[in-house]
This record gives C-alpha cells, structure tokens and sequence, in this order.
C-alpha cells in the first residue's frame, strides 16, 4: 500500500515550494507535545510515546528532514505536512523499537490536521518573530540611534517632493526612522501575542471530538515545556481554526516594517547617489566590497541598500498572498492554512536578514560628507524666506536673482556688503534646524 506521501505527490501541485525549516520544525513540537501528553493521560503506551518523542526531536534538529517532500501548494488544512511528518515520525519511532508505529493511531493520535498545522504554523510565526526579527529590529534602532546621536549636528539640505527645503540635520533624518522601527517593534510584540493562542486539541471542527479530558490544557503545557514561548490554549478554538485573522494582522504589521525599511533604503540610496552627478552627500565604504559593474570597473552601487529594497518589495507581496489566503475557506475550517503558514514565515525570515544587513553593513558604516551636506544647505532656496525678515524683501529677493545664476547665498550677502561675520550671524544652520523664529 502507497503512503498518504507517495500518492499526494500525483495530485499535490509539485512547484518546488517546501515548507521553510521553521514550519517543519514546528510540527515537529506539536507530535512531540502530542506524545507526551497521550502518555499523562493514559492513552499511548510509554514505549511508543518515547519513541515517537525522539523520533520529533530528531526532526527538529533537522534530521529526516529531506523526507518532508510535500508541497506548500496542496490541500487547504495542510492534511499534506501533517500527514508527511505523521509518516516520517512513524517510519522512524518504528526503527527505534523494531516493530510497526502507525502514522495515524499513533503519531496522529488525539490529533486532526486540522489543528495540528493551524498550530504550528502559529508556534512557527511566533518563534520565529521571537528569535529573529524582534532582534533585527533592536539591531536596526541601535544603528540608526547612534547615527543619529553622532551627526545630530551635522546640517544638511532638506527635502520635499525632491525639490529643495529648509535645512535639516543627517541625526534628525535618522531619528525619523529610529522612532518608525520602534513603533514597528512594538506593534510586532503586540500582534505575536495574539498569534500565541492555539487550537491544539479542537481536532476536526473545534469541539475536541477523540481528544481525551483535559488533552487541550496538557498538550498546550507540553508545548511550552518545549518551546519556553509561553502559547496559551485557544480562546475559541473555533475561532481559531475557522479565521487566521490573527496571522493575517501579523503579516499587515510585517507589511507596515517593510514599508519603513523600504523608505531608508530609498533616502540612503540618493544620499549616497554620485559620486560627481549625484548628491553625494553621504559614504558608504561597505558598498565597495563588490564590484559595482561589470563593465564599468571601480564602479560603486548601493549593493545591500537595493537587496533592502527589493527584500522589502518580497514582503509587501506576500503580505497580500496572505491576506487573499485568509478569505480562503468556509464554515468550519480555513483553507489557506499551508500558505499563511509559508507566507508569513517567510517574509518574517526575509525581513529579519534585511534589517540585521542594512544596520550592520550599510548604516553602521556611514560616512557624512558634511561639507558637502552644507553646502548644498547654505544654496537652498528655501533660505531666502527664512533671512528675509533680518535684511529685508528687496535684498532678499536680489538674492533670489543672484541665486538662480547659481551664485550661493554666502557670495549673494557678500556681494551685497554683509561681512563674513555678518554671513555667519544670517547663515547660522545651526538655529535654522531647531524651530522657532530664526532671524529677527
């Protein structure tokens, strides 16, 4: 008799699309908890629940994990990975003990695919958020408050719709995006904490049917003896395998990071634009460690600021996969488990790289290139309006003349009989970029 594998790989979609390690992994836990708990209870055997426990652990160190073949693209519950892991777990717990483990009576046991992989989907989602990307996000704001903290003196032009603006400071900038990924870790904390309720021991359709009394509370228990992550059993365990709302909610927080990542990717890569047509305003030695071209020798390209990009671009993609994958489904059960699962997963992996490359490669290693930075500050436009009460509309507007020659403001005072004293006093940058009424 074919296994349940075997015989999916005719009517499962064969793309290539695997689980990520971290799903795996996860369903890995939920038998390993299962075991233990239908031992407590009394329902499976010591001998047979040790096995299959060992047999988990294996796989959770990555071991056997060439035997989960199944496509991400199959049957909505993810009857697929479920059954695919039931049938390794067995194999494996039989060798261990030289006699037949069933991959349904046994490893299944007190378990449908039904709440097996909506929970482990949500121990995979929250692991790895945990482990992972709450870090990256920590690694990001130090970088950026330090960059910050350094050049929070250091006067640049300022922008809106890429035409110039009052001046601003490189610090400023970066405190910008500081405050962004903190309100995105935040929002990230609170969206796991939602995902760490689980269905596990709703079986079919949620009323726990051929669960045992008290399987639910015990295998949750289970779970956080393994994991140390602190999952609460399901508030409504109908709740939680009809709607991946909650996933769906962490996948939009996850869209909103990538969004931020993908504004700094954006702001470093014209700053660092040139280095003779460009603004040139900032360095990024890092970026020179790989050739810019193949053609253009000594070329240099913003490198990991365009895989920051492209990275983040990845995750708002998935991110509405997720969302379409979350209207899947009818009644009782979600039919876009697999993919919510691999989604999200993903783009919390994707996300996490990119933000611990972008902080450590590209903004850790900045350079200002200050006298660049105000110089273009000194020729804004934009400083017309803020000087003109201190010598006047007439003389600020034949400043404004002697501007669009592309004379700067220092020579236009100059040429107007203000001293370099005088020039210093007007152009003073410094009070420009701290509010309030800069000349009187």
């Amino acid at each position: 008799m074919m296994s349940y594998t075997e015989n999916s790989k005719r009517v499962f979609l064969n793309t290539g699309t695997k689980f990520p390690q971290p799903v795996v992994w996860a369903v890995a836990v939920v038998k390993l908890a299962a075991a233990r708990a239908n031992q407590e209870l009394g329902v499976l055997d010591k001998e047979t629940a040790e096995a299959i426990q060992r047999a988990a652990t294996e796989l959770m160190e990555g071991i056997h994990a060439e035997d989960v073949v199944v496509d991400v693209f199959q049957t909505g519950s993810g009857t697929g990975i479920n059954m695919n892991v039931n049938e390794v777990l067995a194999k494996r717990a039989g060798e261990i003990l030289n006699r037949k483990v069933h991959p349904n009576d046994h490893v299944n046991m007190s378990q449908s695919s039904n709440d097996v992989v909506p929970t482990a989907i949500r121990i995979a989602a929250v692991k790895e958020s945990v482990l992972r990307l709450l870090p990256s996000l920590q690694t990001i704001i130090n970088s950026l408050q330090a960059i910050s903290s350094k050049t929070y003196e250091t006067v640049k032009s300022g922008r809106t719709h890429l035409r110039d603006a009052l001046p601003v400071t490189l610090g400023q900038e970066m405190e910008a995006y500081a405050r962004a990924f903190e309100r995105d870790m935040k929002m990230v904390t609170q969206a796991v904490e939602d995902v760490r309720f689980l269905p596990l021991g709703g079986t079919a359709v949620g009323t726990g049917m051929n669960a045992p009394q008290g399987f639910q509370q015990t295998v949750i228990r289970k779970i956080n003896e393994v994991t140390g992550l602190d999952f609460k059993q399901a508030d409504s365990n109908f709740m939680r395998m009809r709607l991946l709302t909650d996933m769906v909610n962490l996948s939009g927080v996850l869209r909103g990071t990538a969004l931020d990542l993908y504004r700094l990717s954006q702001d470093l890569r014209l700053m660092f634009s040139g280095p003779f047509t460009g603004l040139n305003e900032i360095d990024i030695p890092s970026q020179e460690e790989v050739a810019g071209s193949s053609i253009m020798p000594g070329k240099t390209n913003p490198i990991t600021v365009e895989s920051c990009l492209q990275a983040s671009v990845q995750v708002m993609g998935l991110d509405h996969a997720v969302q379409l994958a979350g209207m899947l489904g009818e009644f009782e059960l979600s039919m876009g488990i697999p993919l919510t699962g691999y989604d999200v997963v993903t783009e919390i992996d994707i996300l996490s790289e990119a933000l611990t490359k972008m902080a450590k490669v590209v903004i850790d290693n900045i350079v200002p290139n200050e006298e660049k930075m105000k110089k273009y500050a000194e020729s804004s436009p934009s400083l017309i309006t803020v000087i003109s009460p201190r010598i006047g509309y007439d003389k600020a507007s034949k400043i404004g003349k002697q501007l669009a020659k592309g004379m700067s403001i220092r020579e236009a005072l100059k040429e107007l009989g203000y001293s370099d004293k005088e020039i210093d006093e007007i152009l003073d940058l410094k009070k420009l970029v701290r509010g309030g009424y800069a000349v009187k």
